[in-house]
């Protein structure tokens, strides 16, 4: 772990990384398993990369943990989840406070379990004096829904005579998104083999760097943050620009 960090340039690393954390429960199957069987698995994982990510230095991790589409999983599953959610959570706090992380959280939580929205706003209580790494966990969240709330605010708004209807322009619409408070992910990384974005920070990941790695999220470890960072390392981010244009703004 400690070789590989010393592979890494700290003068470029991504500000925020977003992680799609897929196939736990095919993992479990593999293993012959129960699907909630590798939904527990992936706390480890949440657990290492978190603390990774630390470690880093990242000033941002957002972790897909559920989407409004996972409630059209099987019951079964679903609960699992919910439980999980809640242990995990209260499990977790000591651990983020000793490590100075800050928990936020995105999507429509109203569709949570009582006992889940009580769990969740005990952790953000508890870590909001915290000013290292900013873990935003993405619950019952999808881009599509964050977008539509968007819209509905702005809407209502305009109705009202807060905002003008002609001044609307990008920096408007992120202030309505749910991550009005972080900067755009600049590395997005899914894991399991699956190369598609899922309804994720579909608005928010327009110029981000996509990672994309067969390995099952129960097995993704902090050698894998690693690999993927150095990645988005060696890659040029020119936003529309050339490579030309990069090179005399250096130089300049």
């Amino acid at each position: 772990m400690e070789q590989l960090i010393e592979h890494i340039d700290k003068n470029k690393l991504p500000k925020h990384i977003a992680i799609i954390m897929d196939g736990n429960g095919r993992w479990a199957e593999e293993q012959g398993q129960d699907r909630i069987y590798g939904h527990y698995h992936g706390v480890e994982s949440v657990r290492n990369i978190v603390e990774g990510c630390s470690e880093i230095g990242i000033g941002y991790l957002t972790l897909y943990a559920f989407s409004t589409e996972n409630w059209d999983r099987p019951q079964q599953e679903v609960e699992g989840l919910m439980t999980l959610l809640v242990e995990t959570i209260r499990k977790e706090v000591p651990i983020l406070n000793k490590n100075n992380i800050k928990m936020h959280v995105i999507g429509n939580v109203a569709m949570l379990p009582a006992s889940a929205q009580t769990a969740l706003n005990e952790a953000l209580s508890m870590t909001s004096a915290n000013t290292g790494l900013n873990l935003i966990i993405a619950l019952s969240y999808s881009s599509r829904w964050e977008l539509v709330n968007a819209v509905k605010n702005i809407g209502l708004d305009v109705q009202s005579g807060k905002i003008d209807a002609e001044s609307i322009n990008q920096e408007t619409l992120q202030q309505y998104l749910a991550t009005s408070n972080f900067p755009d992910p600049e590395l997005m990384i899914r894991t399991s083999g699956e190369y598609r974005i899922s309804n994720f920070l579909l608005y928010q990941l327009a110029y981000a760097e996509l990672y994309f790695t067969n390995t099952r999220w129960p097995e993704f470890r902090k050698e894998n943050l690693i690999e993927a960072i150095l990645d988005y390392q060696n890659r040029e981010r020119r936003f529309g620009k050339t490579s030309k244009q990069l090179l005399v703004n250096e130089i300049a």
